[in-house]
């Protein structure tokens, strides 16, 4: 084995498996780890003589945030594997309107007091529905419909390398979200990690070696790929994304998000900060005024009672007249700000909807 072909990581569950003929999805988003994973494992379905009507490519489409040459760039890859391509998306949009809808979510859930906080609209790396809702959902959805009785691997291009969090990754683990153990239908799914030991010099090389394409990004600097904006994208991936003029309509509608709710992108960046050149005079001015408003919520929101503050099961207890004074007074200023109703505009008021929540909850 060459310096450019590293081994592919294999376990005895994903060997059974192949064995015995189960489908192999190659789970290609357009960057470099995914095709690599792919090509590695086509080649080595191709030496143990498994069935080639028994491989699949899915790819999830993030809608507007993905680079526009993102398509094709998974079209090629598929046809270069000489497999079927499925699309797939999330049902009620794409990932930026995701972030709408949460944004629209947490303003009812704040005018009906229903939370303590303002909620940020994005996704973080503490809360990556982004992923789980626009990808995974809807890829897991499509095979465990599609595929119903088989067994499936889903080959994920992930590496240990990448990050802390992706260090303990496994070679292979069962996927219960879509196919429970025991289910009716018999449905088995597992996520395999084939290049999980990789390091990204060995990723690029095999690229290299087997004249496999790179997405435009990584010719343009990007040292990743993801969607255009990712919240867990370093200010060197923004750079060179919003140096794409493709990908300036989803920069100008992120930050449109940023200026209605008055929340960054990032925890300590704003996407608007990025290249503020592609925005209108209208988005600078708003942007400049979104970053008073999160001075001033920070400000505010630090006067509440701090065991108070939402957790799973809330609200914990009603607040006293002086805590229910100082609630009203922090949501009058932020209903007003946002241009939502203040349905609780008294201490008094604040004081008996705790309670009602309260009720509810111990109910």
């Amino acid at each position: 084995m060459s310096n450019f072909e590293p081994p592919i990581a294999l376990d005895p569950e994903v060997t059974s498996a192949l064995r015995q003929g189960a489908h192999v999805i190659f789970s290609l988003s357009g960057g470099k780890d995914s095709s690599a994973a792919a090509f590695a494992v086509n080649a080595h379905l191709d030496m143990i003589g498994h069935p080639r009507d028994r491989r699949h490519a899915i790819h999830a489409d993030l809608g507007i945030i993905e680079w526009l040459s993102t398509p094709a760039m998974v079209e090629r890859i598929a046809a270069m594997l000489a497999v079927e391509l499925t699309v797939v998306r999330r049902k009620a949009g794409g990932l930026i309107e995701r972030w709408e809808q949460r944004w629209a979510s947490s303003l009812r859930r704040y005018e009906n007091l229903e939370t303590y906080q303002l909620v940020s609209p994005f996704s973080s790396a503490r809360l990556r529905f982004c992923t789980g809702e626009t990808k995974v959902q809807p890829i897991g959805s499509f095979l465990r419909a599609s595929l119903a009785g088989e067994t499936v691997i889903s080959v994920v291009g992930i590496r240990r390398e990448e990050s802390l969090s992706r260090a303990a990754a496994p070679v292979s683990k069962r996927d219960t979200r879509f196919a429970p153990e025991g289910n009716r239908a018999g449905t088995r799914m597992l996520t395999w990690h084939p290049i999980v030991d990789w390091s990204a010099k060995q990723v690029f090389a095999y690229h290299a070696a087997h004249a496999i394409p790179l997405h435009e990004a990584y010719d343009r600097g990007a040292d990743r790929l993801s969607c255009s904006y990712c919240v867990l994208a370093g200010l060197n991936n923004l750079m060179v994304s919003a140096q794409c003029e493709g990908n300036h309509p989803a920069y100008r509608s992120i930050v449109g998000i940023e200026i209605n709710s008055g929340f960054s992108f990032q925890p300590g960046r704003w996407l608007g900060d990025i290249r503020p050149e592609i925005l209108g005079s209208d988005q600078r001015r708003g942007l400049a005024a979104a970053k008073r408003l999160a001075v001033e919520r920070r400000t505010l929101e630090s006067r509440l009672p701090a065991d108070l503050r939402f957790t799973k099961g809330w609200p914990p207890r009603i607040p006293a007249h002086d805590e229910a004074e100082t609630i009203c007074s922090v949501r009058g200023t932020l209903t007003s700000r946002l241009r939502i109703a203040n349905r609780w505009p008294t201490a008094r008021a604040v004081r008996e909807r705790f309670a009602e929540l309260h009720a509810a909850k111990a109910a």
